[in-house]
Parts: structure tokens; C-alpha cells; sequence
């Protein structure tokens, strides 16, 4: 439904891009807006919301999943929304809600995790809501809090909408894997493939800068980094057309392959990437599990949320080679060693090397005849640091050990801290690397 102007100061507001029309025409409960750096997500849909306020009945929640006070951070950037549309004067503003004087509808601005703790058990009681819009999405990765408040978009009285805004990430993402994987189309922008969703529950929209450009909302340097961005991918294409030796069909792949891992692809055009932004491990390739060469068995405890992972891990160290192979990545596992007797290529003699913070889970599986030592501990980084002198080889089939190297990232890089995330198969790698690389600070058998 066409949002109409209610006012004379609100009739002045900037022309709708056809782009994001859909966001005033369609009936659809989602909204999915994503998109490179300067596309206009946010500032469109902040217009968007403040149209929505001249209709009656709407409570919109307007939410970060970090958000510092909204009086000093979020308020400001809506006041400006309001001034350029030109239709300040109609609304009434406090630290955290901005309310429409003529209808009543009115806009709560909050961050799901704030100082004073988790806030979406107060979100989802706050009454009236029929819009709840998530801005920088890429850093909400809690799906449980997200189904709790969408739960609570339930009015009767207007359209119920969720409006999710997100710079690129990767297709690990929740959002990726409940609204585009399974339910996607491709679609070209400027000469690179994109994938959107076709979900019947959901409205995609996508932008790059160059709406923005056409309206001459960018600086002339700004754009000239894009630019730049641009040619530097396309000097990499043109070397590889350049010194290329394969078939034609192998040159196109690696194109393909050069443009949509490119920083511009990935900044400007904003796709979706196999892998974050600044992953920790980027020295890995897919390929056969070497067995001829010594390994052991790395485990890392876990129930939930987090997984119990069993990685098998073999080092060449003459052609400094790491070799993975994932055979268990599972919560609420109770009978473990149970599900180790489940493994056709592990022997009660081969060597597990085993977290340290299950003591009695180790010695039930001790009892039940493995052959199980304690990990040796040391710090993180000194273990991060000697993997990557090596090449990691992934076998194709250990899908959660690639999900893991395609977004382990360093929470701190200059500090040497990686994110406490994404890291339960790596952990279990390293336990086995540890034992068969630096055998001076091997883990202590349990049993001879």
C-alpha cells in the first residue's frame, strides 16, 4: 500500500528511487535490504519509517544489536532524516523515542545488547509494534533473539513488517541460510552475478553506490577509491587473460573466481562472500585426507550450543602440509563414547587428543578402552602462528571445518585475540597438530 502524504512539508520529501519502491508497495512481512557501501540503505529507510509514522496505529522499533545511548548516537542521524525531508516540526523527540504529533504513531529506537544486559525480553513486550527495523544486521547473529522479537510483530490493526539492512557477509550468516540458501535467483549488477532471494515471504532489495553516484551524493574522492577498487580487480582479470594456459571454460571460472572474491565485490558491490572479511586462516584448499601419513585424532567438548568436534589431523612437515578430516560436529551428544564405536576409521589404538575441560567425559572414554591423553594448552597465537607456515588441506566432505576457516576471524588483531567463535573443529585441529608438530609440549597419556 502507497504510504500518501499526509502534510504539505511531507509532500516536499525527496522522490522514492524505483529501486525501493517495494518497500511502500508490497505486503510482504519481510524486507530484506542489502548492498555495498554508500548504496543508501539506511538513509532510504529511515524516509521509509518516517513516511509510515503519518499513517495511525504504527509503533515502529528501530533496533542495532549494539547501540550506544540512542540520544548520542542513532537520534542525530534521524533528526537529519526529518530535516532533509523537511517535516521536523511534526514530530516530538526524547532520548529514545521519536512520536509523530499529528497520528500518535511513533518510532522506539534500542540496541539488543546494551550495558545494562540482553534487552529482548523488553523489546518484545513493548506494545503496538507493527514495524521493527534492524539496521547493520551483519552483527546481529542471534537467531533466537531475532525469532523472539519478530514473534511480537503480531497487530492487527496495520501491515506487519521486519525490515533487515545489511552490509555483505558471508553465507554462514542465519539470514543467508533462512531467506536466500535454497530460495535464490541470480541477478547481474554492473557486470557482477548476485545472489538474491526469491522467497515468497520475502522482498529482497539490493543497491550499489552507483545510485547514489547518479544522484550526486558522493564526493569525487570517494569515488575514486570505488574506482580504484574496481581496476585494481580487473588488473588481476587482465593478467589472467594474459598468461592464462588452460581451456577457455578454465579461464572463465577463474575470472569469475578473481572478480567475486575481489574487495569490490564485496565493499562496492556488496555480495556475499564464502569467506569473512580478514579471516585468520586463508592458506586452505579443498582435497583428499592423506592416511599414509602418521595422524591423530583432535577433540574439542562441547553440548550446546556448542558442538563436540572430533577433526582427524595428519602433518607432512617435509612439504609442510596439514591434512583435516571431520568426523563429528554435534551438540547434545550424551553417549560419546558410544559415537566414537560408531567410527569405522578409528581404532581403539589410534591416538585422541582431547580438550581438557570434560575430566570425567575423558575417562568415560578412557574406560571404554580408547586410547585418549589431556591436550597441553598453550597460548592461541603461538599455535596460530606455526599453522600458517603450513598449507591446510580440507577434505571435501568436512563442511563445518570449512564454515569455520571461512569466518574465524581475530576479535583484536593487534592484541593477537581471535573471536571465541567459529573455532570448535579448529580447536580440535590444533590439539592434534600440537601433539604431532611440537612433541616437546605433548599432552600426558592417560593409560599405557
Amino acid at each position: 500500500m502507497i504510504i500518501q502524504a499526509k502534510s504539505q512539508d511531507q509532500a516536499k520529501a525527496a522522490p522514492i528511487n524505483k529501486v525501493y519502491k517495494p518497500l511502500y508497495t508490497s505486503n510482504k512481512r519481510y524486507y530484506l535490504v542489502t548492498g555495498g557501501r554508500g548504496s543508501l540503505k539506511s538513509s532510504t529507510v529511515h524516509d521509509f519509517i518516517a513516511r509510515l509514522t503519518y499513517q495511525r496505529g504504527h509503533g515502529i522499533l528501530f533496533t542495532r544489536y549494539t547501540m550506544a545511548a540512542a540520544e548520542l548516537s542513532i537520534i542525530p542521524e534521524f533528526k537529519i532524516t526529518l530535516d532533509r525531508l523537511g517535516i521536523t516540526g511534526d514530530f516530538h523527540i526524547t532520548n529514545k523515542v521519536i512520536t509523530n504529533k499529528r497520528t500518535g504513531s511513533f518510532i522506539y529506537f534500542s540496541g539488543i545488547k546494551t550495558s545494562s544486559g540482553d534487552q529482548t525480553g523488553k523489546l518484545k513486550s513493548i506494545a503496538g509494534i507493527t514495524t521493527w527495523v534492524i539496521e547493520e544486521g551483519e552483527d546481529f547473529t542471534d537467531e533466537k533473539a531475532f525469532d523472539t522479537i519478530d514473534d511480537s510483530i503480531r497487530t492487527t490493526a496495520q501491515q506487519n513488517r521486519v525490515i533487515w539492512i545489511q552490509n555483505p557477509t558471508t553465507r554462514e550468516h542465519f539470514i543467508y541460510k533462512r531467506w536466500i540458501d535454497g530460495n535464490s535467483r541470480q541477478v547481474e549488477i554492473d557486470g557482477y552475478n548476485i545472489t538474491v532471494s526469491n522467497h515468497d515471504q520475502v522482498e529482497h532489495i539490493h543497491t550499489t553506490y552507483k545510485i547514489a553516484e547518479r544522484q550526486g551524493y558522493l564526493s569525487r574522492d570517494w569515488l575514486f577509491k570505488a574506482e580504484s577498487s574496481y581496476r585494481d580487480a580487473e588488473e588481476l582479470v587482465f593478467n589472467a587473460k594474459r598468461t592464462w594456459t588452460k581451456t577457455d571454460e578454465e579461464l572463465d571460472i577463474e575470472i569469475h573466481r578473481i572478480r567475486h572474491s575481489s574487495y569490490y565485490y564485496y565493499n562496492y558491490i556488496g555480495g556475499w562472500l564464502e569467506r569473512a572479511e580478514g579471516v585468520i586462516f586463508d592458506n586452505w584448499i579443498e582435497g583428499e585426507f592423506d592416511a599414509m601419513i602418521p595422524s591423530v585424532y583432535g577433540m574439542d567438548y562441547g553440548y550446546s550450543p556448542d558442538p563436540l568436534a572430533l577433526v582427524r589431523v595428519a602433518v607432512d612437515r617435509s612439504r609442510k602440509r596439514i591434512y583435516l578430516k571431520q568426523y563429528i560436529y554435534e551438540t547434545h551428544l550424551d553417549d560419546v563414547p558410544g559415537r566414537l564405536a560408531m567410527i569405522n576409521d578409528l581404532q581403539k589404538r589410534d591416538l585422541i587428543v582431547a580438550d581438557t575441560n570434560e575430566p570425567r567425559t575423558t575417562n568415560k572414554i578412557d574406560r571404554a578402552g580408547f586410547n585418549i591423553v589431556d591436550a597441553k594448552k598453550e597460548m592461541i597465537v603461538d599455535d596460530i602462528r606455526e599453522i600458517k607456515t603450513y598449507l591446510i588441506v580440507v577434505d571435501p566432505d568436512s563442511k563445518d571445518i570449512k564454515t569455520e576457516l571461512n569466518n574465524y576471524v581475530w576479535n583484536d588483531k593487534k592484541a593477537s585475540i581471535p573471536t571465541d567463535k567459529f573455532n570448535h573443529a579448529l580447536d580440535a585441529a590444533r590439539y592434534g597438530f600440537r601433539r604431532l608438530v611440537l612433541p616437546k609440549k605433548r599432552g600426558v597419556r592417560l593409560k599405557n
